[in-house]
């Protein structure tokens, strides 16, 4: 019976969420929406210039996306770094309680952690200390660790560490799965196109962006251009348009997945990171391109309706059932 397990590779990381003004982020000299690497210190300092009291959940754009496909009921792995410290303990134990088996190295580092300002339009701007989760040694990276995988999902912050991110890609080429890769930001993307073409074409099947990270990658602002040129090289081409919804090419086939809607969103952390995890579920688990990207929207809307990117178990029932009412075609 073929395996339906994604295994995500990338960084484990603990979010820290603060409320904050446009004129705070302003003071920081912050592009609204990116993310920049910062010592813990700098942390820190942003964190006493706040009055707002931070909230702590687990992250990282790879561990989200599969802490997601856990809680979906599928079967999930996760490999990464923490520290020997009380946030990596938080990170575990989250890993576990979301049904995901933790493949993580061990070290004296501090366990890393993104401070993201949580502006009034939801939008989040993370400041990024990658602190343990950045010392994954590539060469402790194997084939073995993506065993029985559908889906191997690389994530796009590891185009930072160049070593790992080769490591990554051709452990799982070399274990006979899909490689899926989210672009992660349009920073990563920018700091990366001396080698990013040639990766995809070479190691990627699965191709997920944003507006900006699409435009970054192709050059291109008409979203049916850059869509066209996304899905070159590639198995699946995702086009995620924020609040208007998605795009999905396969086949020579683009789907359109309308959004899901009701109320506004309270924070945007994780809502591309949930996407993907409804989004992979459902092609790992065999159901169709139109039903995948739903439950990639349905996951993704939900997100933005609490702070971070830890949707409540209620909350997972209610998705959980849609799946049983729409089982994957035979």
């Amino acid at each position: 019976m073929p395996s339906n397990t994604i295994t995500g590779i990338g960084s484990a990381l603990v979010d820290v969420l603060i409320n904050e003004t446009d004129e705070f982020l302003h003071k920081l000299n912050k592009e609204k929406g990116g993310m920049t690497y910062v010592t813990s210190a700098e942390q820190q300092d942003i964190i006493s210039a706040s009055s707002q009291i931070p909230v702590i959940v687990p992250g990282g754009a790879a561990c989200n996306t599969i802490l997601g496909v856990g809680n979906l009921g599928g079967t999930a792995r996760f490999i990464g770094a923490r520290g020997e410290d009380e946030y990596g303990d938080i990170f575990e134990d989250k890993v576990w309680e979301s049904h995901v088996e933790p493949v993580l190295s061990y070290f004296d580092t501090p366990t890393g952690k993104v401070l993201s300002i949580v502006t009034p339009d939801a939008q989040r701007s993370m400041f990024t200390d990658l602190g343990a989760s950045s010392l994954l040694d590539p060469a402790d990276v194997t084939s073995q660790m993506f065993s029985d995988t559908a889906i191997a999902l690389v994530e796009g912050y590891l185009l930072f560490n160049r070593d790992l991110m080769m490591a990554a890609v051709k452990a799982a080429k070399a274990a006979g799965t899909l490689v899926a890769l989210d672009l992660a930001s349009f920073e990563v993307v920018n700091a990366s196109q001396d080698i990013l073409p040639d990766l995809v074409k070479e190691y990627v099947d699965i191709l997920i962006a944003n507006e900006d990270e699409a435009k970054a990658y192709t050059g291109e602002s008409d979203e049916s251009a850059a869509l066209e040129k996304l899905s070159v090289n590639v198995t699946y081409a995702v086009l995620k348009v924020g609040s208007r919804g998605s795009y999905i090419w396969h086949n020579n086939t683009v789907t359109r997945i309308e959004p899901v809607k009701g109320n506004d969103p309270v924070d945007t952390t994780g809502a591309g990171d949930l996407w993907a995890a409804g989004f992979l579920y459902g092609i790992a688990n065999g159901l169709s391109i139109e039903k995948s990207g739903r439950l990639g929207s349905m996951c993704g809307y939900e997100v933005c309706q609490v702070m971070g990117a830890q949707i409540p178990e209620q909350v997972w029932k209610k998705i959980r059932s849609t799946i049983e009412e729409h089982p994957p075609s035979k």
